[in-house]
C-alpha cells in the first residue's frame, strides 16, 4: 500500500474509510511485484493497480466487501487451464493478495495513517502486517522504523512484536519488501504466522555528470524512472536550472571533488557523460571503488579504450574496471538526446533486473526476472 501512500495519505487526512489490497508474494509472471496495491474508499473511489487490470474487477469487490465485513482475507489469483473464464491471470502467474479495512474508528486507524504520513514524506520505514495466521492476528499492524521503534501491536503479544520489529528493521535496512514466517509467541521454529513487510525508502539516487545536451534529456528521464537525479559539473556557465529544470539538485563542482564528498548507496546510479579526459579519469577512479549500483561512461569505442588505458596506468584492476558500462547504454541504434537517454535507461534497468537487453520475441528467458539479480534491485522508493 505504501506504494500509492501519496493519495491514501490524503484519504486518511480527510477521515475516509477505505480498504486495500496489497501483493504479498508472486509467482510465475506475475505482472507487479509485492508491495503493489488497490485501494477502494467507501464511495466506491479506486486508486491503483495490483495486476494490471487481469483481476482489478475481483480485487475491487472484495476490497468493498471488507469495508463492509470488517474482517482482513488473503486471497490468491492464479490461472486455470481447466477453466479459462475464471477469475485469473492471464500471463500464467500467481499472485497473492491481502485486503485489510482501513476504518476511521478503527484500533489500528494509527498505525496505518503513521505510515502513509512517513511513507508520502520519504521517510525510511516499514509497515508489517500478518498476511496469514488466526483471524484475530491477522491484518494486524506495526509501523517500525530504521532504528527498531515501533508503533501498534499485535495480539501475540511483546515477544511477537520485538521479533518482528526486528525481522521488519532488516528489511528497511535493506529497502525490501518480503515476507518471513514465525510461530506465534514470537520464535523462529515455527511457521504458524506470515508476515509482509512493506519498506518504505527514498528514492535511489542518479547522478549525471556534464551539463550536455545529452545529460538533459538523461535527467528527464531518471525522474520518469523515479530517482532523485543530481546534475554536477565544473562549468557555472552551463551548470544553470534552466538548462536543467527537471534535475533535483544542480551542482557547481569538479565531479571527482563532488563524488568524494556525497553520499551514494548500493542503489546509486552514476553516469558520466563529460568524455572529457580531465573529468572522467579522476571521477571514474572513485566511482568504481565504490559500491554503488552502476557506472557507465559515455564515448566512442575509440574513446572507451584510450580511457580503458588511462584508467589502468593511475592503478584500477580488471576487476574493477569490468564494473564499467562503457560505452554507456544498449545498442538501439540511438541518435537523439532522448533516444540515447532511453538507451542508457534501458542498460540501466537491464543490469538492475538481470535482463539480456535481447529483443522478447526471440529470447527464451523469463519476461520477469525475480532471481538473484532481484534480490538486488534498486528500489525506487515505496516497494
Amino acid at each position: 500500500m505504501l506504494d500509492i501512500a501519496d493519495e491514501l495519505n490524503r484519504w486518511a487526512g480527510q477521515g475516509r474509510d477505505f480498504a486495500v489490497a496489497t501483493v504479498v508474494s508472486v509467482g510465475g509472471s506475475a505482472p507487479r511485484e509485492p508491495g503493489a496495491a488497490l485501494a477502494v474508499d467507501s464511495e466506491g473511489t479506486v486508486i491503483g493497480s495490483v495486476s494490471g487490470g487481469c483481476v482489478e474487477a475481483a480485487v475491487y469487490e472484495l476490497c468493498v466487501q471488507v469495508l463492509q465485513d470488517g474482517g482482513s482475507v488473503l486471497e490468491r489469483f492464479g490461472y486455470r487451464d481447466e477453466d479459462a473464464f475464471a477469475v485469473g491471470l492471464t500471463c500464467g502467474g500467481v499472485i497473492e493478495v491481502l485486503v485489510t479495512p482501513v476504518r476511521a474508528d478503527a484500533p489500528d486507524r494509527p498505525v496505518f495513517a503513521a505510515a502513509l504520513a512517513a511513507a508520502a514524506r520519504g521517510e525510511t520505514a516499514a509497515l508489517a502486517r500478518v498476511a496469514r495466521g488466526p483471524a484475530e492476528l491477522r491484518g494486524g499492524a506495526m509501523l517500525v522504523r530504521v532504528d527498531g521503534s515501533y508503533e501498534g501491536g499485535l495480539a501475540g503479544g511483546s515477544g511477537l512484536e520485538r521479533t518482528v520489529a526486528g525481522e521488519a528493521r532488516a528489511l528497511v535496512a535493506a529497502g525490501r519488501t518480503g515476507t518471513f514466517d514465525l510461530s506465534a509467541d514470537g520464535s523462529q521454529c515455527g511457521a504458524d504466522l506470515t508476515l509482509f513487510v512493506e519498506s518504505s525508502v527514498p528514492p535511489p539516487r542518479m547522478i549525471v555528470f556534464g551539463a550536455v545536451d545529452f545529460a538533459a534529456a538523461l535527467v528527464r528521464t531518471g525522474k520518469f524512472l523515479g530517482y532523485h537525479v543530481t546534475l554536477c559539473d565544473a562549468r557555472p556557465v552551463f551548470t544553470t536550472r534552466a538548462r536543467f529544470p527537471d534535475a533535483d539538485d544542480i551542482v557547481v563542482d569538479w565531479p571527482d571533488r563532488y563524488l568524494r564528498r556525497t553520499t551514494t548507496d548500493e542503489r546509486t546510479v552514476l553516469c558520466v557523460l563529460t568524455h572529457d579526459v580531465k573529468f572522467d579519469i579522476p571521477l571514474l577512479e572513485i566511482a568504481l571503488r565504490l559500491p554503488v549500483a552502476f557506472v557507465g561512461a559515455m564515448g566512442s569505442r575509440r574513446t572507451h579504450e584510450d580511457r580503458d588505458r588511462r584508467l589502468r596506468e593511475v592503478g584500477l584492476t580488471s576487476e574493477e574496471l569490468a564494473r564499467l558500462h562503457s560505452p554507456i547504454g544498449l545498442d538501439l541504434g540511438a541518435r537523439t538526446p532522448e533516444e540515447t537517454a532511453l538507451s542508457i535507461a534501458a542498460e540501466i534497468i537491464a543490469s538492475r533486473q538481470g535482463g539480456t537487453g535481447a529483443p522478447l520475441t526471440t529470447s527464451l528467458t523469463p519476461i520477469h526476472h525475480d532471481g538473484e539479480a532481484g534480490e538486488r534491485r534498486m528500489m525506487s522508493g515505496r516497494i
